[in-house]
């Protein structure tokens, strides 16, 4: 697509340059740099908004830059401009085209290095049905000039180069690649893969790239999630080679098909993205180059304290006076550990759409509002949208998911204090015995090291993000090559003989097997009579059936299974955790013996190296004591 027009804003400290109108960014001056963004691109491929959408019942998606076909000055004064590009769904076109309104928004304010952008997307009454997979804003920088990269303190480095990547090989998938004959040979041998600088929405607040000469630093910063869906733990992409930027506001990655957002029978639908902020920096002379990344994460602290903003025009973006706040404190009832309520120490506490237990991690057209409490269990969720609400929480320490018994109704100033609320988490019966941390994760169990040819060094000087490391799938069949574990309760660590995912044995010509665990543990007791229960927290699945035997590995009709769940796809793109999935499973005495018994887990579905699961926690829990 060739722009006729452009649009300049311009403050003084950063110019940007925006097609007519279709409202892509195509350049970015600041620093004495006349384009940040990569000028051998298309304009249209430089800063953009972008969605991938489909029909239902068609194959194939349908990527869409968004280009909008319209233009409007909202406001210029001697404080700031916004300038919006939109584009008006027509339903009487038979053609392909998304059926929603799209409003592509961009603010520069005076004294800025730096500029904002949101978007207003909406459905009308009537219009046709799509699934909506991912959308976001992505910008592209000069890859002579942007060669380091920041995602976090811990997760920083020089990055190879797109032409370092055109030059390897091509892994299990396109996304990663070994690095075999890069411009910089530190990185010969290294394995590049997107997915393995993922973070958790909580955690996504600030990163970007680092030119060394002149000394500039492009940064995302994110100062609020409320407009992502999934909640606090889901995770996405944040920066990778290109050099790339991007602000995903929705996606179905490390949860799957439970994240697209279907619209049916001609559904009403507004919703604001952002506003994100692309700040710009540089360093006094004399400064270290990562000054750059320590200035980036005060202008992000600062930016959250501003949230909500003050000077976005939408009307569908309310101020800090048209919101409202909940506060409480959450203790935890569970007398099988404390004869006392327990404080809810580092509980996260949100406020989204209503639903059952648990509906928020895949909830996905709504805004959503967490926090996470104090160590004594008292939390304050700030600067809540006008709107009805279910208050969700989960507690790190704590199976399951607390819901309030009543909905949530936040209007403009309100202040809603719920006092002590209290959580019961499942259970009947005591402890016989454990495996894990519930957490929600897999991270307290055994990560292996990768294969010498598969590394990358970043994460082997960050032990505590080893699991982003390539190919650990394929290390459960090194480590078990023709006898699956076995974990002997009260013999095994589950830190060192608990694979962190139960994954398909690789058997050599590309075929994977399922892969049968065992769980052995002795009964002194058993009351034949009675009920046990197994839970089961997981912390990811994808394509996989769990099935449990018991005491009987040759049972053709398993105890219990889950049948088919999840699409997470976390194994493959190096996520410690997808989408939690909690399971109770009365267990009969009779099934039981005296003296040594065993469980047996099957992960059924061969075939493929990614299909499998991640253990969040395992318990079994001994009849009610009071039985």
């Amino acid at each position: 697509m060739y722009f006729f027009l452009k649009v300049v804003m311009d403050n003084g400290f950063v110019n940007v340059t925006l097609s007519v109108p279709g409202g892509m960014v195509t350049g970015i001056e600041y620093n004495g740099i006349a384009n940040l963004l990569e000028q051998e691109n298309k304009e249209s491929n430089r800063g953009y908004w972008d969605v991938v959408w489909n029909f239902p019942e068609t194959h194939g998606n349908i990527f869409d830059k968004l280009a909008a076909t319209s233009f409007n000055v909202v406001l210029e004064d001697e404080n700031g401009i916004e300038l919006s590009f939109s584009r008006t769904f027509d339903n009487s076109i038979n053609e392909s085209q998304l059926p929603l309104n799209i409003d592509k928004r961009f603010i520069l304010l005076r004294g800025n290095t730096g500029f904002y952008t949101y978007g207003i997307f909406e459905r009308l009454e009537g219009w046709p049905d799509v699934d909506v997979i991912q959308g976001r804003t992505v910008f592209k920088l000069q890859q002579n000039l942007f060669q380091y990269m920041a995602v976090s303190d811990e997760r920083q480095r020089i990055m190879p180069t797109p032409e370092d990547r055109s030059r390897g090989q091509i892994l299990d998938y396109p996304e990663a690649v070994l690095l075999t004959n890069p411009d910089n040979p530190f990185l010969r041998g290294e394995v590049d893969d997107k997915y393995q600088y993922s973070s958790d929405n909580k955690d996504i607040r600030v990163h970007g790239w680092i030119c060394p000469s002149p000394p500039t630093g492009f940064w995302m910063i994110t100062p609020s999630n409320e407009f992502k869906t999934g909640g606090p733990v889901k995770q996405d992409l944040t920066s990778h080679v290109g050099p790339t930027v991007l602000s995903m506001f929705f996606s179905t990655h490390y949860a799957g098909e439970h994240l697209t957002i279907k619209f049916r029978d001609g559904e009403l639908w507004r919703k604001v993205f952002g506003p994100v902020f692309i700040y710009l920096n540089t360093i006094s002379e004399g400064d270290e180059i990562l000054a750059l990344w320590s200035d980036a994460k005060e202008q992000m602290l600062l930016e959250t304290e501003s949230w909500p903003y003050n000077f976005p025009l939408s009307e569908d973006y309310p101020f800090d006076h048209q919101r409202g706040r909940v506060s409480g404190r959450l203790l935890i009832k569970d007398s099988y550990i404390s004869e006392s309520l327990i404080t809810g120490n580092a509980a996260y506490v949100g406020l989204a759409a209503p639903g059952a237990a648990g509906y928020w991690q895949t909830e996905n057209k709504a805004y959503q509002f967490w926090t996470q409490a104090d160590s004594e269990g008292y939390f304050l969720i700030k600067d809540v949208r006008p709107g009805n609400y279910s208050l969700y929480a989960w507690v790190p320490g704590h199976i399951g998911d607390y819901i309030y018994d009543y909905y949530i109704i936040i209007t403009p100033g309100s202040r809603i204090i719920l006092g002590n609320v209290i959580y019961e988490p499942p259970r009947t019966g005591p402890t016989m015995w454990e495996i894990g941390l519930p957490d929600r994760t897999a991270i307290e169990f055994f990560v292996p090291d990768p294969s010498p040819r598969l590394m990358n060094q970043l994460y082997s000087v960050d032990q505590e993000q080893k699991f982003r490391q390539y190919g650990l799938w394929d290390r459960y069949s090194d480590l078990y090559p023709t006898e699956d574990l076995v974990f002997t309760v009260g013999v095994n660590n589950y830190q060192t003989d608990w694979f962190f995912a139960q994954v398909n044995r690789n058997i050599g010509n590309k075929t994977y097997i399922p892969t049968t665990w065992q769980i052995i543990f002795d009964l002194e007791n058993i009351d034949e009579s009675a009920t046990y229960m197994l839970r089961m927290a997981l912390a990811s699945a994808n394509e996989a059936e769990l099935q449990v035997r018991i005491n009987n590995p040759d049972e053709e009709t398993p105890y219990f299974t889950t049948g088919m769940i999840g699409k997470d796809n976390a194994i493959a793109r190096h996520g410690i955790h997808g989408l939690y999935w909690l399971y109770s499973i009365e267990v009969s005495g009779s099934q039981l013996f005296l003296g040594r018994n065993t469980i047996f887990l099957t992960q059924s579905r061969g075939s493929s190296p990614w299909r499998g699961i991640m253990y969040d926690y395992i318990r079994l829990e001994g009849p009610p004591e009071n039985s």
